[in-house]
């Protein structure tokens, strides 16, 4: 039941041990979380060197409190963060401490939070929150996945893709601000997309994006030169949910940070798209 907000011992069965490492990420994000809320937005950022690539002290302090809960309730699993850096390893976590530090700076409330599990490659658990929202998504492979919002009185609900047709399909994007190189097949892609679906979100948070594809709010999204910190979490909740992801080519390198997202019929548009413009 969530929130889980007591540690709990690690237990044997693979399945079993992924649902511990789901309530870790959750209380770990909503560490991080509460940092945020409790921050005054800041006026200032450093670039981290590339225009629009900024940080703060609040993603820095973020990263730190998630840091010392996954350390604490992990110790034997190294950590890989946005800010701080690491090095990966079969099992390891991946760390996004704020997602959107430019909507923060700015006052608008889409900010997110997460937390992931990878092991062998692939995301196994993990865990996206959206403080100001105060919402949260999480998940375990082979377990589902779960929202809920405000504070954990109320029990999650189950999320699932939703089953709209491309014409009906509002898909979320962003745009690759961080690698202009990517921007002429990017905008290919969007002027199409523009076309074959309904309409298109750009609300400037991956994970949150992801996490709200999961759930049936938007039906998909696509976007290039991501992180691994921005998808992971995000990737496994739309699979979970009963959805597809892949890279650009359809392939599963999902953390490679070129991400095709959705539910089957509206990854399957997207995939169709993109090879369609990459053969013309």
């Amino acid at each position: 039941m969530y929130p889980t907000l007591d540690s709990i011992p690690l237990l044997r069965s693979r399945r079993m041990d992924l649902e511990w490492a789901r309530d870790v990420a959750v209380r770990a994000a909503h560490r991080g979380g509460r940092v945020i809320l409790d921050a005054t937005t800041p006026t200032e950022a450093g670039a981290k060197g590339r225009p629009g690539d900024w940080v703060t002290e609040v993603d820095l302090a973020s990263e730190r409190a998630i840091a010392a809960l996954l350390t604490q309730e992990t110790p034997g699993i190294p950590l890989v963060g946005e800010e701080s850096g690491g090095r990966s390893a079969e099992r390891y976590w991946l760390v996004d401490p704020l997602d959107g530090t430019t909507n923060f700076m700015h006052g608008f409330p889409v900010i997110g939070v997460s937390v992931a599990l990878v092991v062998e490659g692939r995301p196994a658990a993990g865990c996206v929150h959206a403080p100001f929202l105060a919402e949260t998504f999480a998940v375990a492979r082979g377990s589902g996945s779960y929202r809920w919002k405000g504070s954990g009185e109320d029990p999650p609900s189950v999320v699932e893709v939703a089953d709209r047709s491309p014409a009906q399909a509002i898909v979320a994007t962003g745009f690759p601000f961080r690698h202009k190189e990517n921007l002429p097949r990017y905008l290919s892609v969007l002027g199409e997309a523009l076309e074959l679906f309904e309409d298109l979100r750009r609300p400037g948070a991956a994970t949150l994006d992801l996490a709200w594809s999961a759930s049936g709010i938007f039906d998909g999204f696509f976007e290039l030169g991501l992180a691994p910190w921005d998808v992971a979490a995000g990737a496994l909740l739309i699979e979970e949910a009963g959805g597809r992801v892949t890279d650009w080519t359809g392939g599963p390198d999902i953390l490679s940070g070129d991400i095709l997202a959705g539910s089957p019929a509206i990854h399957e548009a997207l995939l169709q798209l993109v090879n369609r413009l990459r053969r013309s």
